[in-house]
């Protein structure tokens, strides 16, 4: 639960009714009655935190870039296999390995090394869909089994999108940390997530496999979703 990416050092502004708001949350949690209404204001009020909607949308460079990559290897797996899909995102020294290689390899290539908040929050966001997207599946042949539908990239796409915002919020992990009783507190944790989940849209076309994922309609399916989903948080104050 939480994020390695919590940051906790602001002051004043923005900052002073964010860590308001999460007070005040997390408080509520402890005692066993916070609210989504509650859980909706905290999440509002960190967007200011990033400089706003537009600022939030325009820093998550890392993100954007990890969702067009995503959704090339989704759409590869979803019209060839992995195997093909691998070989396509030059990633083909990976056939054939396990799923602990692959997984640790391909975190690196879609969402970077995790240096900066920004590429923290989407390396752990890509680690949660590659343990989705593979399942109990663990040898090349298991692996080989993945398929990926239209339902499923738009599926992964969500999740990698709700996992990646909630873990560019401040001061989450510090304050989930500070509840001590951990039921409590994985309730606050999965009240939060899913306040993020219905603020995520993603339109993708009717055939999201023919997506050129690296070109402008992958970057607009992207921008778009990043744009809408903080809009909406934005406005949940």
């Amino acid at each position: 639960m939480g994020t390695s990416t919590d940051r906790t050092s602001g002051t004043g502004g923005a900052w002073t009714d964010l860590k308001y708001a999460a007070t005040s949350y997390f408080r509520s949690t402890g005692q066993g009655n916070a609210s989504p209404g509650s859980a909706k204001v905290l999440l509002a009020r960190h967007v200011p935190v990033l400089g706003g909607a537009a600022a939030a949308a325009a820093g998550a460079a890392v993100g954007r870039s990890s969702v067009q990559r995503l959704g090339g290897l989704l759409a590869g797996i979803g019209a060839n296999g992995l195997d093909q899909a691998l070989r396509e995102a030059s990633l083909g020294d990976l056939v054939g390995r396990d799923r602990f290689e692959i997984v640790d390899e391909l975190v690196t290539a879609l969402s970077g090394d995790g240096s900066g908040l920004d590429a923290a929050a989407a390396r752990d966001a890509m680690c949660d869909v590659l343990e989705e997207l593979f399942g109990d599946a663990d040898t090349w042949e298991e692996l080989q089994q993945t398929r990926a539908s239209r339902d499923d990239i738009e599926r992964l796409l969500h999740l990698f999108l709700t996992n990646y915002l909630y873990n560019r919020i401040p001061v989450i992990a510090e304050r989930l940390g500070r509840i001590t009783d951990p039921a409590a507190a994985h309730r606050a944790d999965r009240q939060m997530r899913q306040v993020i989940e219905d603020c995520v849209v993603i339109n993708l076309p009717p055939d999201p496999l023919s997506v050129n994922w690296n070109g402008p309609q992958g970057r607009d399916i992207a921008d778009q979703a990043m744009q809408v989903a903080y809009s909406t948080l934005e406005s949940l104050a």
